[in-house]
């Protein structure tokens, strides 16, 4: 009687038993064993699935409220980090290589965050110059739009002149 309720107790725990064994102790163990073989590719690996991980507890920290909510993301998480991890899949180098990489190596490119494109050219109008002159010496008042004006008209002649200059107002806060 006493093991039944022992294996029970196991099957309704399994996600918290093997989320830290699939997700750290395993993963933990790999990363020592490759960092004393000289091969990259298991370097590559298990630095790629560190890189997951932490972006996976990024995700987890962002949205825990609505991950409380779902009664199967620790379930969820387990089929992930299982995937991530056991070298059958590679899933964390499939990862890497399809969705990280690319964005890391081409930044340009990258449509992670959307810019309108009327923001991009904020100055690009006589007016949307005035407005911005106008809307900062309403916040610091016309003495400090002077002395900005006056420090970029040094700092143009400097440069004419090959001649660089620091001036004091550059490191006041």
């Amino acid at each position: 009687m006493g093991s039944g309720n022992f294996l029970q107790v196991v099957a309704n725990n399994f996600d918290v038993l093997a989320l830290p064994v699939v997700s750290l102790v395993y993963p933990l163990y790999a990363s020592i064993k490759a960092i004393e073989t000289k091969s990259i590719v298991d370097d590559q690996q298990w630095l790629t699935y560190w890189v997951l991980y932490s972006l996976m507890t990024l995700f987890e920290l962002t949205f825990a409220k609505i991950l409380e909510v779902v009664a199967i993301w620790p379930y969820v998480k387990l089929i992930i980090m299982s995937w991530l991890v056991l070298p059958h899949f590679n899933g964390a180098a499939h990862v890497y290589k399809n969705f990280i990489r690319p964005h890391y190596m081409n930044p340009q490119t990258s449509t992670l965050w959307y810019i309108p494109r009327k923001t991009k050219d904020i100055f690009s109008t006589p007016d949307d110059v005035l407005t911005a002159a106008e809307k900062y010496m309403e916040e610091h008042g016309t003495e400090a739009f002077e002395r900005l004006m006056y420090k970029q008209a040094e700092r143009e002649r400097s440069r004419r002149n090959n001649n660089y200059m620091i001036f004091d107002d550059d490191y006041a806060y």
